[in-house]
């Protein structure tokens, strides 16, 4: 191979590489994991005073990448990757959430999904940026006394999204064609959407929850990866579904091993398709080009033999309830913090000054909330799970935008740092441009968002398919096709990028 700066390989060769096939070099002995550790480092080096995608790396694991443990016989064994710093950890090493009230935290365990990884054979060494907590899709922060903002690749004014930002702008990038995301109101899909890469969030019960959380108290999230390719989401998926004994409240049992790539490798039967560009109980719009990009999509598949056919959205379910249910859960779970500053030996007094404004509030506001209304929240969620898996009777899939809007500014009106004193109108803000991700964390259905091209200012948009629990293999099978179909869409090369300098 050409090497360049002394690495393995060009720029040109690395990015061309997926984490399939970055492992098959691997294992033919062509490469050793220090190489494309070494590689990935110095991509991370070149860029990332840019993006700010990158919050530190794991000098020990560059230099040997068996440190942390990655299994030898992982089907992506010794393929880079970073950790997202929100949700599941990796034993001693920092994870401090996007927030100073974790700052200088370190993992005491790794949690089940990190041993998935490993036993993927990925080898974690670094962290990617993430919003305070994940509680929005604008990867801004300033807990470590300055402002980060996380930025797009394919321009650096608008946000590459999040909460699972700084994983999707470094796989865009180049930097790595794999990442660590989660997923609890759309931070998988939004900013693979963003970005143009794929990214699948897994219905619930499908992946495990770190060991200190259960689906009984955290429904809406998910953990899972971004990637440049279909075939790379499939390989992950393989170990990513390992749950252990004991470790879910809704248990669904492993899918046999190959499940996924194997799925990938033949066309889906002909699909009944539900097609929604509308309101899904909202009060703005879609725009314009999200929902041409979704109607060039519908064509395409009905173009490969499938049925695609216009949904009556006010016959999906009862809006108000659903988003009644989802709100009070993501604004009343807040009150969490009190129970995270007092382990931590924090006086709760002390958190206006330890979380971000937007964070804050939503922490204040969550005190609104009494046991009648959880109750009212979970009888929310058995109306509007039920109500979709009645709809999934009739489709196999559904097609719809990933978000509602196209790529907004970074740092803008989605960031936890602004200070907009309506909570609630911010809210309901963000869950406009969610309308198509929201559902899916509310009811535990899976989606996967894929890339359909580019806007007119020349960033991504992103499409979704939805299916019923446990339809993982099908939504990736479909997703295929579309990557067979239309590769252009999922070959684009952003302005900033490995190859670009």
């Amino acid at each position: 191979m050409a090497k360049a700066q002394g690495l393995a390989m060009s720029w040109a060769e690395w990015a061309g590489h997926d984490a399939t096939s970055l492992a098959a070099l691997v294992k033919a002995g062509v490469v050793t994991p220090a190489e494309l550790a070494s590689q990935c480092a110095a991509a991370v080096g070149m860029l990332d005073g840019r993006l700010n995608a990158v919050l530190g790396l794991f000098d020990d694991a560059i230099a040997n990448p068996d440190t942390d443990g990655p299994s030898k016989d992982g089907r992506l064994y010794g393929v880079p990757m970073f950790l997202k710093d929100l949700g599941a950890g990796l034993k001693g090493r920092l994870q401090e959430s996007g927030s100073l009230m974790f700052k200088g935290n370190v993992a005491s365990v790794t949690d089940p999904t990190v041993e998935n990884f490993l036993a993927g054979g990925l080898v974690p060494i670094g962290r990617s940026t993430t919003p305070e907590f994940g509680m929005t899709f604008d990867t801004s922060t300033t807990y470590l006394g300055e402002l980060k903002v996380t930025r797009n690749p394919y321009n650096l004014e608008r946000t590459a999204g999040g909460s699972s930002g700084g994983s999707a702008a470094a796989v865009a990038a180049g930097i790595t064609p794999i990442s660590m995301s989660s997923d609890g109101g759309g931070s998988t899909r939004i900013p693979a959407s963003f970005c143009g890469l794929v990214g699948l969030k897994a219905s619930r019960g499908r992946v495990p929850r770190p060991i200190a959380q259960s689906e009984y108290i955290t429904r809406i999230s998910i953990d899972g990866v971004v990637t440049r390719t279909v075939r790379d989401t499939a390989a992950a998926y393989e170990t990513l579904t390992r749950v252990p004994n004991g470790g879910s409240f809704i248990a669904m049992g492993r899918p046999p091993a190959g499940t996924f790539v194997e799925a990938i490798k033949r066309d889906p039967a002909k699909l009944r398709i539900g097609l929604s560009t509308g309101m899904w109980g909202r009060e703005t719009p879609v725009d314009n080009q999200v929902a041409a990009r979704v109607r060039e999509a519908a064509a395409l598949l009905e173009s490969l033999g499938h049925h695609v056919e216009e949904l009556d959205e006010a016959s999906i379910c009862d809006w108000p309830t659903m988003w009644k249910g989802y709100i009070t859960q993501w604004i009343g779970s807040r009150a969490m913090f009190d129970l995270q500053a007092a382990d931590k030996g924090i006086d709760p007094k002390d958190l206006h000054r330890l979380l971000g404004p937007m964070t804050y509030r939503h922490y204040v506001a969550a005190q609104r909330y009494d046991k009648y209304d959880i109750l009212r929240m979970m009888a929310a969620n058995n109306t509007t799970t039920r109500a979709f898996g009645r709809l999934m009777d009739r489709y196999d899939v559904l097609l719809t935008p990933s978000l509602a809007i196209r790529v907004p500014q970074a740092n803008g009106p989605y960031s936890l740092l602004q200070e907009n004193n309506d909570l609630d109108g911010w809210v309901n803000f963000l869950a406009d441009a969610c309308r198509f991700t929201m559902p899916g964390n509310e009811t535990g259905m899976p989606g996967i968002s894929v890339p359909a091209g580019l806007d007119a200012d020349g960033l991504p948009i992103g499409v979704q398919v939805h299916g019923s629990a446990a339809s993982e293999p099908l939504l990736l099978q479909v997703a295929a096709q579309i990557e067979r179909a239309k590769p252009e869409w999922f070959r684009i090369t952003p302005a900033v990028h490995v190859t670009t300098g």
